[in-house]
């Protein structure tokens, strides 16, 4: 097993890896501390490319306070201080995560002018360790999509492809690591929101076990499916990102925090350890993906693990159970905001004879939330009504329980299941349209693992015809993602990696990638 216990920034720790590896953070800090390159132009050169990039993949940068971080970094490394795993390294932030005194919209006019007052837990443990702040990442609107095109501030794009989209709702944090825009990210996970973005964008994408990661400071979609995770361009980066952010919280009263170090796991024997092909999950896949993803299956049988088909029957129900469970909870999380307490403060009342709190209320709600969000208010409302929620709700709960009794059974033969990301590779921007059945559909391989709490990885395992990256994923026990990590770790060692979008340029200064785009 390969010892990485002590800090990542060292040049020893970082003489053994292969050429081939797309590893940012290392490589970054060794750049910093080998003086080829000021922690000050590091933040300038990603600044100068994430404002010239058309991506659309930030929708606030953040100059002031990375180059307060670049300056403390820079210190440290003139004093010969050793630096912390991921201090100085170009991070983008999704913006439904807090920032004390930097706006945190959820890319929705609800809260356009919202700037909270503290921050969340997984944001100020990177804080601490000095990371840089480029800004706050494009997403679906209040992380409900699938395409980051229902955003209030546009769309982001895929790198890999004119006008593709980078999947949603994290979109605009992965597209910016796939760009080179920030060399790591962090995206949130409802149903899907780290992994398909990930995979759309070729970029690994952790779904931490629920409760590995603090909630608090997350703006609340569906509160017992949603986690804070990586979306990095390696396994190594992911691990390095998880260490640092999967920690005890006690203002989030369910999370617990990482069982074991996850970069200590990486190297760790794959002999004998089982891996499951889940047939359900293949359901719709296109030829191609399915053929890509099973060719990663005998990868890991030469690397000594061993793989046989496994079947969950509820599976192919994931999506009915997650959908009006997520809509019912999202109603709920949502109905705080009404332009009262806080939120869009709606057009003035042209009637003085309207109902004054109410026709405010309806105001902002109608002004602040967008078609998407409106729709599943909607949803989760009418599931939780009186007359609906035995018939909806509550068997949902029923067959929630019911699906993670069958993950967990199948994780009892199995170390880990195999399965698509998603069924498809990125697809053209407005595709979807305004069909929401079409919509959710694009979550089915994904939402399992939400349903139950488990940990799930989506990592790059080829690209389409057209030069699309397909995303291969693996769903593990609880508390068990630096298993996953280790595995993708080694598949990244064995087989070469995927190549970089058209336009991302490699900058180097005594060898070292720097991997901004288009400088």
């Amino acid at each position: 097993m390969t010892d990485f216990s002590q800090t990542h920034e060292q040049e020893s720790a970082t003489a053994a890896f292969p050429s081939h590896r797309r590893d940012r953070i290392l490589p970054l800090q060794r750049l910093l501390l080998r003086k080829e390159c000021s922690c000050h132009e590091l933040a300038e050169a990603y600044l100068a490319a994430a404002e010239s990039s058309s991506l659309n993949a930030y929708v606030l940068l953040t100059p002031k306070e990375a180059f307060e971080a670049a300056a403390r970094t820079d210190r440290h490394i003139r004093a010969g201080e050793p630096l912390s795993p991921l201090e100085g390294i170009p991070l983008a932030l999704k913006d439904n995560i807090s920032t004390d005194g930097i706006p945190t919209t959820c890319c929705s006019t609800m809260l356009e002018k919202y700037t909270p007052i503290y921050d969340a837990t997984a944001w100020k443990l990177l804080k601490e360790q000095n990371t840089l702040l480029l800004g706050k990442a494009n997403m679906d609107e209040f992380a409900m999509g699938s395409t980051c095109e229902t955003s209030s501030f546009g769309g982001a794009l895929n790198p890999y492809g004119e006008n593709r989209v980078p999947g949603g709702s994290s979109g605009g944090s992965a597209a910016a690591v796939a760009a080179g825009l920030a060399a790591y990210s962090l995206g949130t996970d409802t149903g899907g929101s780290i992994r398909q973005p990930a995979s759309f964008c070729g970029l690994v994408g952790l779904k931490p076990t629920y409760g590995a990661v603090s909630r608090y400071g997350l703006i609340a979609h569906a509160s017992s499916f949603d986690q804070i995770g990586p979306i990095t361009a390696s396994a190594m980066d992911a691990a390095i990102v998880l260490d640092a952010i999967a920690k005890p919280d006690p203002m989030d009263p369910t999370c617990t925090g990482s069982r074991n170090s996850a970069v200590k796991q990486l190297g760790a024997s794959l002999k004998g350890k089982r891996i499951g092909i889940l047939q359900e999950g293949f359901q719709g896949s296109r030829e191609k993906i399915r053929e890509t993803v099973l060719k990663t299956a005998h990868t890991f049988e030469e690397l000594g693990a061993v793989v046989e088909e496994c079947s969950v029957p509820l599976l192919p129900e994931s999506l009915q159970i997650y959908y009006v469970l997520a809509c019912a909870e999202a109603s709920s999380n949502l109905g705080r905001y009404d332009g009262i307490r806080y939120g869009h403060t709606p057009s003035a009342i042209q009637n003085a004879e309207d109902d004054g709190w109410r026709e405010r209320i309806l105001r902002a709600r109608s002004e602040g939330f967008g078609r998407e969000v409106k729709r599943r208010i909607l949803l989760g409302t009418f599931v939780l009504s009186a007359g609906y929620y035995d018939a909806f709700y509550r068997k949902a709960q029923v067959l929630r329980r019911a699906l993670s009794q069958e993950l967990h059974a199948a994780l009892e033969d199995f170390d880990c299941l195999l399965l698509p990301t998603t069924a498809t590779a990125a697809f053209p921007a407005g595709t979807l349209g305004s069909d929401a059945v079409e919509n959710f559909e694009a979550d089915f391989c994904t939402v399992a693992a939400n349903c139950a709490g488990l940990p799930a990885l989506s990592f790059p395992c080829g690209m389409t015809a057209e030069g699309l990256p397909i995303g291969a994923q693996l769903v593990g026990r609880p508390f068990e993602d630096p298993f996953l990590l280790n595995l993708v770790w080694q598949y990244e060692e064995a087989v070469p990696s995927i190549p970089e979008p058209a336009g991302f340029a490699e900058k180097t200064a005594g060898g070292v990638v720097l991997g901004t785009y288009g400088l």
